[in-house]
């Protein structure tokens, strides 16, 4: 189910210059802010048509996410450069514009009057996407939740997602029982390193043991499999996906905690003018119902008890 409008064409502009080899760009619609005088957009396409000079690559809007991309925030079939889809496994191609994130952000390319087939998708690690340095991408889209921290060292889009974090354990085992935070405190948790959820761990939780952290998602999944820690905390849609699939084998989800104001931005180099852009586009997708019909199609109304 395809959520993706391609209707609107591609739209180019043949570079004048003095070189014989023009090449096309993305998107442009018209001679926008080329005079050099301050602009104000009063939406996404007008943002980035005097904006287009920013792009990594002036023939695409560049997207950069994890590879593996799991379900529910990519998902479909086929193979796209390094991404290789298996559904049974819970992973997605983020080029088929299934799952959310990778409607999301087909969304936001069509707000910016970006032709479906001028978007691109390249492979970075999510420790890379809020760390410093040169971005060979335009925006990297994959859970990543706001923190001032992070902030510091690139820019965030405005939220397309308010996430709770939940916690997954094995079934039958005493943490399964647990109602409140003091119920956790004697266990073994996992979280992904760098994650928002080893934070809410160590700061919020705060177990008699710490936290055993892990470098990628599926690292942490076996280690509840193979029994080496009690329970793992992720993002409540990914975990009801880890334990719908089997990727938790013997996995339930005991509950969610109560959102602390953790949501899910896009980042950006920190002084890339794009993110303006892209803001006016979030704000597009939720004036005009799109987002919120992303949401109830691609994530569950999970219905888990809060664990206070």
């Amino acid at each position: 189910m395809r959520k993706i409008v391609i209707g609107l064409a591609a739209l180019f502009l043949v570079a004048a210059a003095c070189s014989d080899n023009s090449s096309s760009t993305v998107g442009a619609t018209g001679a926008t802010g080329d005079t050099g005088a301050t602009v104000v957009a009063a939406s996404a396409i007008e943002c980035f048509d005097a904006h287009r000079d920013a792009l990594y690559d002036s023939t695409a809007l560049t997207i950069a996410t994890d590879n593996p991309a799991f379900q529910p925030w990519f998902a479909g079939t086929g193979t796209y450069g390094e991404w290789k889809a298996q559904p049974n496994s819970g992973t997605g191609n983020p080029a088929s514009g299934e799952g959310f994130e990778s409607a999301v952000a087909y969304q936001i390319a069509e707000k910016l009057s970006v032709a479906t087939d001028q978007v691109t998708w390249t492979p970075v690690n999510f420790n890379e996407s809020y760390k410093p340095g040169n971005r060979e991408y335009d925006f990297f889209i994959g859970q990543v939740s706001y923190s001032p921290e992070r902030a510091q060292v690139v820019a965030f889009s405005d939220g397309y997602y308010d996430v709770n974090q939940a916690l997954v354990a094995n079934k039958g085992t005493p943490i399964a029982d647990a109602t409140t935070l003091a119920d956790l405190k004697t266990f073994k948790l996992g979280a992904q390193i760098g994650t928002t959820s080893y934070q809410y761990i160590v700061d919020t939780i705060q177990p008699d043991q710490d936290p055993a952290v892990f470098d990628r998602s599926v690292d942490v999944i076996q280690a509840l499999n193979n029994e080496q820690i009690d329970g793992y905390l992720v993002d409540a849609p990914t975990a009801y996906v880890n334990v719908l699939i089997g990727q938790a084998e013997n996995g339930v989800v005991v509950g969610q905690f109560p959102n602390n104001g953790e949501y899910f931005g896009m980042t950006f180099d920190s002084d890339s003018p794009l993110v303006e852009c892209v803001n006016l586009a979030i704000d597009e997708l939720k004036a005009d119902g799109t987002l919120a019909d992303l949401q109830a199609q691609w994530l569950e109304n999970l219905d888990y008890p809060v664990i206070k």
